[in-house]
């Protein structure tokens, strides 16, 4: 069994929420989904809650003709925040809180075990129950990305790996239940709309 992990495209910056829409360049980047996901046979599509997952996750649904389930279990370690702001604008105006994040460590004020317990436990229930010769597609976040590689992986850090904005991570799955990471953080579908590449 294969699991598919997207990040999120690129959201709107917002004051107000932490649950901003998609960018119009984050709809660009989406609408790649479903030709860099072509050559998969997708059983199962699951997405955050938090609207950015869930918009990207329309594109690939709206492709393939599948239902889009939504699993509140998958959304970021920013989900109570009062606002978002995309880690590129962090790196300047929040400058301690960003160089937390790139040394691997998520916010002071994120209960680490409990963001840990949540998320792996809404990654078990969207593959519970497929086939073995199946792929399910998660769109996600960073670090519920991150949280998932550092589980299979045994990694010292949270967030130690970079995850681009509509970036494809694969996990594989053997009939044991064994995982191993096939890919992390694939982007040559998106490179020429990725914000650190315009």
């Amino acid at each position: 069994m294969q699991l598919i992990l997207v990040r999120h495209a690129l959201p709107l910056r917002s004051e107000e929420s932490a649950d901003p829409p998609l960018a119009e360049l984050g709809h660009q980047q989406a609408a790649r989904i479903p030709d860099a996901l072509a050559r998969f046979g997708v059983a199962r599509a699951v997405a955050s809650t938090q609207l950015r997952a869930l918009e990207t996750g329309a594109s690939l649904a709206t492709h393939r003709g599948l239902h889009l389930d939504s699993d509140e279990r998958l959304t970021e370690y920013d989900r109570d925040f009062g606002g978002y702001v995309p880690i590129e604008d962090a790196r300047t105006e929040f400058a301690d809180a960003f160089a937390r994040i790139k040394d691997g460590h998520l916010p002071e004020q994120v209960d680490e075990v409990a963001f840990r317990a949540r998320v792996l436990e809404g990654v078990a229930a969207a593959v519970h129950g497929v086939e073995h010769t199946d792929t399910v597609v998660v769109f996600a976040h960073g670090g519920v990305i991150n949280i998932v590689l550092q589980d299979i992986l045994t990694t010292p850090k949270v967030l130690g790996f970079p995850i681009d904005y509509c970036s494809i991570t694969r996990i594989l799955y053997s009939r044991n239940g064994k995982r191993s990471v096939a890919s992390i953080n694939e982007t040559q579908h998106v490179w020429d709309l990725l914000p650190r590449n315009r």
